[in-house]
């Protein structure tokens, strides 16, 4: 019985698709594909620029050189990588809070290697409960959908919002001032709600600059078609 040939066309054609746009759910959860070897060389050549070099930690096994000095050093670089690929939020803190805390992890660690969908995983599976429910409903329920490069321009945008409501306003200060919590607690859930509404009404006032500027973009490709 004769073997059909392999379609090879088709499964190129299936990975120039793949490729062609990846969501984060993509990049966090890939189809399985049968490769000929678990190690895929490089395609692009890879170069190391000269400002870099002085850079990296050298061993030569000289006796002038402690092995001991470079370990600590190479286990330090490995500790900040994990602070990273672990990050996880503390309890009760601000959505604007853990991701300032994160930007200060992977900021000490430049070299750290990760492409842009393993950073926002990385902190997308360190969020609690609340702060992915919030993230969510800013975003409509759609953020896994969006790419590594728009997902972390989004956590940026949701982190200024959120700081925006934590400052108070003078009103809000001249009632807390003035209206005493008598019921332990109060003051909690009305937070807790109040956090859930203002990040609906982002979300759609999101959505209303976002219809708007689809708007301009059709009324100038209508303007500028010869007629």
């Amino acid at each position: 019985m004769d073997v059909p040939p392999k379609d090879h066309n088709s499964q190129n054609g299936q990975k120039e698709n793949f490729n062609a746009y990846q969501s984060m759910r993509d990049c966090m959860h890939p189809p399985r594909m049968s490769a000929p070897s678990c190690i895929v060389p490089p395609i692009e050549q890879l170069v190391i620029l000269p400002h870099i070099v002085p850079l990296l930690p050298t061993f030569h096994g000289m006796e002038s050189e402690n092995p001991n000095s470079h370990i600590k050093e190479f286990d330090e670089d490995n500790g900040l990588k994990r602070q990273i690929s672990n990050f996880s939020a503390k309890e009760n803190e601000k959505f604007y809070e853990c991701w300032e805390r994160y930007m200060e992890a992977i900021n000490a660690c430049p070299h750290h290697g990760f492409d842009t969908w393993l950073l926002v995983s990385y902190f997308y599976d360190g969020m609690s409960s609340s702060m992915k429910q919030l993230l969510e409903t800013m975003c409509g329920g759609d953020f896994m959908s969006k790419n590594p490069e728009k997902a972390m321009d989004f956590l940026t945008y949701v982190v200024e919002v959120s700081r925006g409501w934590d400052e108070p306003t003078a009103r809000e200060v001249g009632r807390m001032k003035y209206q005493p919590n008598t019921k332990g607690g109060m003051y909690v859930l009305n937070e807790d709600i109040d956090m859930k509404a203002k990040a609906k009404v982002a979300a759609m006032a999101r959505r209303l600059e976002e219809l708007e500027m689809e708007k301009v973009q059709e009324m100038q490709a209508i303007s500028e078609t010869p007629v």
